[in-house]
């Protein structure tokens, strides 16, 4: 059965800007005579064709036919940058060459050459040699043999049936199969646009796609609701739509009483009305309407919350017009530690206060910012007691609570300008911005630097971003289906410049307007690195000292690697199964080096680049993973299991990098063995009378962060990566114990500490070799820091260091 695509004589068209584009054939095109192409419901004159450059098509598929008859393979290593190029080769490899036999063999290598004005590698081959059962799939490939990934994109992809994709060259298609088009109009995009290919059997009609130019549209207009005096003028970008109006309102229990006003689109598709009025504290909604296709969700009766919104009353909407002007401004005297002196505490506003002490509860109101700036001010406020300077907080910006009340983890964003509503006192008059305000002013006087958890991969229901455009705004297949490497049912196309710009918009006010100190980005991978390092390069423009966190994975892929040449931390989720596996006794003692020291090399450039954890907000909790109990319950851990919850607070507090709690964790918080408890308040909410329970264990973790912390914790801070003679481990002579020397080579000074776990269930002895018979002092056991002035029940090392059964310890010299 033929394929209806290849019987057609166009293949596709696409615009390449508002005047032109490109229309590939389904063979090249010899005759001298152009083809017989118009566009629907135009003149003839309206479009004319012109021929493009074959080399041209090498940007999309990897080769193109030159004038010689030779086929020339293309590659672009700027598309590949994570690559050290120097000393590096590149080879095609295919069916034609026996695939992995190509590499290495001289004969299939590429060359520095340009093409159409780029630096490239280059082969040319003659067609005779590319001759192969089954087509000729081909790829690129290093003399390491790392293959690399084609263009998802391409027009000459295909899947080989074993779930790889290659590129592959087909004979009818040279790069003379392409061309170029003008149009003498620019091109309506809120019109579906057709091109009529007129031929014997009839007429083809051939859906004109707006490509990747469409989603290169930008504009650097202010956008939102903008107050200027006493009027406002409402700015929003909408690319596609027919047309846009603005609904505003003083009275929230009467919206349909808005007075809807038609805007006006401007030559960079931003639509703008002004109304000379003081709206201040007014509602208001936008309402689109757009192309009736696949990849289109407009919808002229769907009330738009506007992305820009400084507050809204639910995530559902009406925005709220807010002067920025009218606020206090921010003094930003607070000065963030430097990332190697950090300890984090990741913790969301509903759980730290819903079982606090001196919070006030009224009935129906949530507790929400206010109530955890008067809990903050408590001498017992739980970061104070647990000693840390950071405080990372679960998303707070709008999200898709469907109530006011409702518990929400926060990471389905229903816009990023918005302080939540549900944790407002009164979300319709927009307290949730001054109340959010005075809470990072009252962290930042306690001590605390403030860090936000921000989602920038996905967005929540109502996705009021594709009701303005679907197409721009997320990933799409060709046929309208969402993208979902996020798991939440659509991806956000982060690298498009009006969606970049409204992360990067959004991220500075929450740093100008809210002094907030630094981000968490969730699944940072689908944001992507270029987005992520522009991010950077505006953020830091701003403040320099601003902390930058990635979690750098997603359903798609990980990225934690490739961001070691950015001013990005990274969660360490290697770290996290490493120290989980090590206190089962499951890990050796090469693991333990590569962790311990920072993971440098393969994950962190600089040592305060990995975020050392082994709990956080999602999946089980520490107890719950590591419990001898049945069905992961920790509710009731054994004392093995307290133990290696204590070996682990050590560990983590030993280890050279960013090392981050999750609250609770020190008193053995649990959730009963549940896995996700995004919306499960109960379960979520710090239980303070657990830390009754387990006192003893929360005094050691608060021990650990104070010791971190302190002056004699410095040696453990780095700034720049240490030498390896900073470092001397000594292993046990069977079993998985070990103890280290830091700052053995005494490059920082005379002061030294010794540091030895053991996760086994027997006590060993671990020989000391070259620091036996020193004056070791112990700063703490596995179960406590010693009194300075009481070594009565000290460990001192002679010519071995003996540790107990699951435990570990800490000493100084010097």
């Amino acid at each position: 059965m033929s394929n209806p695509i290849e019987s057609r004589h166009i293949r596709k068209a696409y615009l390449t800007s508002l005047r032109g584009g490109v229309v590939e054939l389904n063979k090249d095109w010899r005759a001298s005579r152009l083809p017989p192409i118009r566009l629907e419901g135009r003149r003839h004159g309206h479009l004319t064709l012109h021929s493009l450059p074959a080399e041209e098509f090498a940007e999309q598929s990897g080769y193109y036919v030159d004038d010689d008859g030779k086929v020339v393979f293309v590659f672009y290593p700027s598309r590949y940058s994570k690559i050290e190029y120097k000393g590096v080769s590149v080879f095609v490899a295919g069916g034609f060459n026996g695939w992995q036999n190509a590499i290495g063999d001289s004969e299939w290598e590429l060359k520095p050459e340009k093409v159409c004005g780029r630096r490239a590698l280059v082969l040319r081959k003659e067609m005779e040699v590319l001759k192969c059962e089954g087509g000729c799939q081909f790829k690129f490939a290093t003399d390491q043999h790392h293959w690399f990934l084609p263009d998802m994109t391409a027009p000459n992809l295909v899947e080989d049936g074993m779930g790889n994709w290659n590129y592959v060259y087909r004979p009818k298609w040279t790069g003379r199969h392409r061309l170029g088009f003008t149009l003498e109009k620019p091109i309506e995009f809120s019109e579906t646009n057709v091109l009529l290919y007129r031929t014997r059997k009839g007429t083809e009609r051939t859906e004109l796609s707006l490509g990747t130019f469409f989603l290169s549209l930008k504009s650097e207009k202010e956008l939102g609701a903008i107050v200027d005096g006493d009027s406002v003028t409402f700015r929003v970008f909408a690319p596609r739509a027919k047309w846009v109006k603005v609904g505003y309102f003083r009275d929230i229990s009467a919206p349909e009483e808005a007075s809807w006003l038609l805007m006006k689109r401007g030559e960079d598709f931003v639509w703008e009305a002004t109304v000379e009025e003081n709206l201040t504290g007014c509602f208001y909604w936008y309402r689109v309407e757009g192309p009736d296709d696949e990849n289109s969700l407009f919808d002229s009766s769907f009330k738009v919350l506007d992305p820009y919104a400084k507050a809204a009353v639910e995530h559902e909407g009406p925005g709220i017009i807010v002067d920025d002007s009218s606020f206090e401004p921010l003094v930003h005297s607070f000065v963030s530690p430097q990332w190697q002196n950090l300890v984090v505490l990741e913790g969301h506003v509903r759980d730290f206060v819903e079982k606090a002490p001196g919070v006030e509860r009224v009935e129906d109101r949530p507790l929400g910012f206010a109530d955890l700036a008067k809990y903050a001010k408590r001498d017992d406020f739980y970061p104070k007691k647990l000693g840390v300077n950071a405080i990372e907080l679960q998303p707070i910006q709008e999200n898709d609570s469907r109530t006011y009340g409702e518990y929400h983890w926060g990471y389905m964003t229903a816009n990023y300008f918005a302080p939540h509503s549900g944790y407002g006192s009164d979300p319709v008059a927009g307290s949730q911005v001054e109340e959010f305000r005075d809470l990072v002013k009252t962290l930042h006087e306690e001590g605390f630097a403030v860090i936000l958890d921000v989602v920038y991969n996905h967005v929540g229901e109502p996705a009021h971003l594709m009701y303005l455009d679907k197409l721009y705004y997320f990933h799409t297949s060709a046929d309208g289906t969402l993208s979902n490497w996020s798991g939440c049912g659509n991806d956000l196309r982060s690298e498009a410049p009006m969606a970049k710009r409204l992360i990067i918009d959004s991220l500075k006010h929450l740093v100008e307007f809210y002094g907030v100190d630094g981000f968490r980005f969730d699944l940072a991978d689908l944001v992507g690195k270029p987005v992520l390092k522009e991010v950077e390069r505006e953020l830091k423009k701003i403040r320099p000292d601003l902390i930058l966190i990635a979690e750098p994975w997603s359903f798609r892929g990980h990225i934690g690697p490739e961001l070691r040449d950015t001013g990005y931390a990274s969660w360490n989720d290697g770290y996290r199964e490493w120290l989980k596996d090590y206190v089962r006794g499951e890990r050796g003692l090469d693991s333990c080096k590569y962790f311990m020291k920072g993971s440098v090399g393969h994950y962190a450039t600089w040592p305060a680049q990995t975020v050392n954890y082994v709990e956080s907000h999602d999946d089980r909790v520490w107890i719950d993973d590591i419990t001898e109990n049945a069905n992961f319950d920790g509710t009731y851990p054994n004392r093995r299991d307290v133990a290696r919850t204590r070996m682990m607070a050590a560990m983590l507090m030993m280890s050279i990098g960013m090392p981050m709690l999750h609250s609770g964790m020190d008193f053995l918080g649990t959730k009963n063995g549940v896995r996700n408890t995004y919306q499960d308040g109960a379960r979520n909410a710090l239980d303070y009378r657990r830390a009754l329970d387990y006192s003893a264990c929360s005094k050691y973790f608060s021990d650990w962060v104070k010791f971190r912390l302190s002056e004699k914790g410095s040696l453990l801070r780095h700034f720049n990566r240490a030498s390896e003679g900073f470092f001397e481990f000594l292993p046990a002579e069977s079993g998985n114990a070990f103890a280290c020397v830091y700052n053995a080579s005494g490059e920082w000074g005379s002061r030294r500490f010794l540091f030895g776990a053991n996760p086994g269930l027997a006590g060993v002895e671990i020989p000391l070799g070259d620091w036996a018979d020193k004056p070791w002092r112990q700063i703490a056991d596995h179960e406590r820091f010693h009194d300075p002035e009481d070594a009565t029940w000290a460990n001192r090392p002679d010519k071995h260091l003996f540790l107990p059964r699951l435990a570990c310890g800490l000493w100084e010299l010097g």
